[in-house]
C-alpha cells in the first residue's frame, strides 16, 4: 500500500511539474498576491485594504447592535475570502511537487526505497514553517472573529488592522527597519527591564512602609515605575518618601537616555532604508513607461543630454555612483539611481529588458563605458547603446564592447575649431545655439524639385556674406562621392561637413545651416522652392 502511495506521488509531482496549465495558474496567484511589480497585485491590495476596514468597521457595529441577516452574510463572504487568501498564500509558499521530486531523484541516485511517510512530512514541515510565520499568524487569527459562539475570540478583531501590514508598503517599511535592527532593540529591551525591575523593587521598599503610601504591592510599583521612565507620569501615584522621590528622578533621567537611544535606532534604521526606498520608487516610477532612456553617468554631457530629453518630454532615469552628481539630478527634478551602473543587477532593475529603448555610456571616464557598454549588451544583445569616447584609442574598444555609435565630443569640438578658425561668426553662432538664444537656430533646408538651388555651387551661394554658417550638406546623389573630405555615413546617406566651395547642391540634397533667424528666413525667401524639412 505505501509503494502504490509513493509511486502515485510521485506521479502526481512530475504531473504537476510538466503541466502547463498548472504553471500558468500558480503564476496568475502570484502575480496576484506576492508579486510587486504586478499591477494586480496593486489593485488586488486596496481591494483588501478596504474589505479588512469594512469588516472591523461592521464588527465595531454589531458590538451594540444586533446583526441583520444580510449583515452576517455579508461578513461570512468577508471571512471567506480572508480564508481563501490564507490557502492560496500557502500554497504559493513553496512548490510541493519540486520537493517529491528532489526527494525521489536522491533515492534513485543512492539507490534506496522512497518512503510515502518522509515524503509527506517534509511536504507538511514547509507548510507548517509558512503556518508559523508572523503575517501567516495574523492572517489565521484574523479569520477567528467570525465564530459569534465564542464571543471571546472577538478579542482578536484586532488582528485585522494587523493584515493591513501585508497592503502598505510604508508600513512594511517600518517592519524591516525593525527587524534590521533587531539586536540592538533587543539590548534596549533588556536594559529597559533592568531599570523596571530595579526601580519597581527600590519603590516598593521605600515606599511600603511610608504611612501614606500609594503603593499597596509590588505591581503599583512596578505601575509606578513604567509609567515614569516613559515620561509619561499620570500623577495618580507619587512618592512621599525621600528615597522614592530620589528613586523617581533617577527613573526620569535613565527613561530619557533609553528613549533617545530608541530615537537614534530607529532613525539609523530609516537612513539606512531610505536608499533602497528612494530606489524602489524610481523603479516603480519605471515601470509606468513603456519607452525610456538610460544615461549613464551624470556630468557635463550626461546633464547635458538630460536637459534636452526632459525638454523634449523625453522618459530617462540617471544612473550615477558620485552622489554629489546624485544630488544635482534629484535637484533637476530627474528619475535617478545611486549606483554603480556597471552592475548588471543595477542595469537590470533600471529596466534594460523592460521598457529601455537606449543606453547612453555619458561618464568622464573610457573604462567605465566600456564596462557598462559590455554589461549592457550581455543583458539585452538589441539595444542601441550610445557611448562617449574621450580617447582615440578607445574607440575601436568601445565598439567591440557592443557599441552601436560612438561620440567623441574633444574630437569634434576640435574639428569644428579647425574647420571655422578665423570665422568669428560661426563661434558667435555656435555658442548662441549652446546657450539656448531664441535668435540664433540651426535649421535644415531641403532642395527641392524646381527650387533655385539645383546645380549652384557652395562659393556662389556666398553665405558668409548672408550672415550663415553652412554645417555641411546630407545627400545621397551619386554625384558627390568624389568627395571624400569629412564624408560621414549617416543612415543610408552621406554627410558632408563643411564642404568645399566647389560642391555642386543637387536636387533632393539637405543644407544644415547656422545662424540667426532672420539670416535663415531671408535665404528660404530668396530661393523659391526651398523649404523646412519636417
Amino acid at each position: 500500500m505505501d509503494m502504490m502511495l509513493a509511486r502515485l506521488l510521485v506521479y502526481c509531482a512530475y504531473f504537476l511539474e510538466s503541466s502547463r496549465a498548472y504553471q500558468n495558474t500558480k503564476r496568475f496567484f502570484y502575480d496576484l498576491l506576492e508579486n510587486t511589480n504586478s499591477r494586480m497585485k496593486a489593485h488586488f491590495d486596496m481591494f483588501m485594504i478596504c474589505l479588512v476596514m469594512f469588516s472591523v468597521i461592521l464588527l465595531i457595529y454589531e458590538v451594540d447592535t444586533p446583526p441583520t441577516n444580510l449583515e452576517i452574510v455579508f461578513e461570512r463572504a468577508i471571512v471567506l475570502v480572508f480564508a481563501l487568501e490564507y490557502v492560496l498564500r500557502g500554497w504559493l509558499y513553496n512548490d510541493s511537487h519540486k520537493i517529491i521530486i528532489e526527494y525521489h531523484e536522491q533515492t534513485q541516485y543512492l539507490k534506496i526505497p522512497f518512503r510515502f511517510g518522509k515524503a509527506m512530512r517534509m511536504v507538511i514541515g514547509r507548510k507548517i514553517d509558512y503556518m508559523l510565520s508572523p503575517l501567516a499568524i495574523i492572517d489565521l487569527l484574523a479569520i477567528l472573529p467570525s465564530y459569534r459562539s465564542l464571543r471571546i475570540l472577538r478579542i482578536f478583531l484586532i488582528f485585522r488592522l494587523f493584515k493591513l501590514l501585508r497592503y502598505f508598503n510604508s508600513i512594511k517599511l517600518f517592519t524591516e527597519v525593525l527587524s534590521s535592527k533587531r539586536f540592538e532593540l533587543f539590548t534596549l529591551m533588556i536594559f529597559l527591564g533592568f531599570i523596571v525591575l530595579i526601580g519597581s523593587t527600590a519603590i516598593y521598599l521605600f515606599e511600603k512602609p511610608t504611612a501614606n503610601t500609594q503603593v499597596n504591592n509590588l505591581f503599583d510599583a512596578a505601575y509606578f515605575t513604567i509609567v515614569t521612565v516613559s515620561t509619561v507620569g499620570y500623577g495618580d501615584i507619587t512618592p512621599h518618601s525621600t528615597g522614592g522621590r530620589l528613586v523617581a528622578m533617577m527613573l526620569i533621567l535613565s527613561g530619557l537616555g533609553v528613549f533617545s537611544f530608541l530615537t537614534s535606532i530607529l532613525v539609523s534604521g530609516f537612513n539606512d532604508k531610505m536608499r533602497s526606498m528612494q530606489e524602489n520608487r524610481t523603479y516603480t516610477e519605471l515601470k509606468r513607461h513603456a519607452h525610456f532612456v538610460i544615461i549613464c553617468g551624470f556630468g557635463r554631457v550626461g546633464e547635458h543630454i538630460a536637459k534636452l530629453l526632459a525638454k523634449d518630454r523625453k522618459h530617462f532615469v540617471v544612473i550615477d555612483i558620485d552622489e554629489k552628481n546624485v544630488l544635482e539630478a534629484k535637484r533637476l527634478g530627474y528619475l535617478v539611481i545611486h549606483a554603480d551602473a556597471s552592475k548588471n543587477n543595477v542595469l537590470l532593475n533600471a529596466g534594460i529588458n523592460n521598457g529601455a529603448t537606449s543606453v547612453l555610456c555619458t561618464t568622464g571616464n573610457d573604462v567605465i563605458n566600456v564596462y557598462i557598454t559590455l554589461s549592457s549588451r550581455y543583458l539585452n544583445p538589441t539595444i542601441r547603446i550610445i557611448s562617449r569616447a574621450n580617447q582615440p584609442d578607445n574607440v575601436k574598444k568601445l565598439y567591440q564592447a557592443g557599441a552601436n555609435d560612438i561620440i567623441q565630443p574633444f574630437a569634434i569640438a576640435a574639428m569644428v575649431a579647425a574647420e571655422y578658425v578665423g570665422q568669428p561668426v560661426a563661434f558667435e553662432a555656435i555658442q548662441g545655439i549652446l546657450r539656448k538664444e531664441k535668435q540664433l537656430l540651426m535649421e535644415a533646408v531641403a532642395v527641392l524639385h524646381g527650387s533655385a538651388l539645383i546645380d549652384k555651387s557652395i562659393a556662389a551661394l556666398d553665405f558668409e556674406q548672408r550672415k550663415l554658417i553652412l554645417i555641411g550638406v546630407i545627400s545621397s546623389h551619386a554625384a558627390h562621392h568624389r568627395h571624400r573630405k569629412n564624408r560621414y555615413d549617416v543612415n543610408d546617406q552621406q554627410f558632408y561637413f563643411n564642404p568645399d566651395p566647389h560642391f555642386i547642391l543637387q536636387e533632393g540634397d539637405l543644407l544644415v545651416l547656422m545662424g540667426r533667424d532672420v539670416s535663415i528666413d531671408h535665404f528660404r525667401n530668396q530661393f523659391k522652392g526651398s523649404q523646412r524639412r519636417p
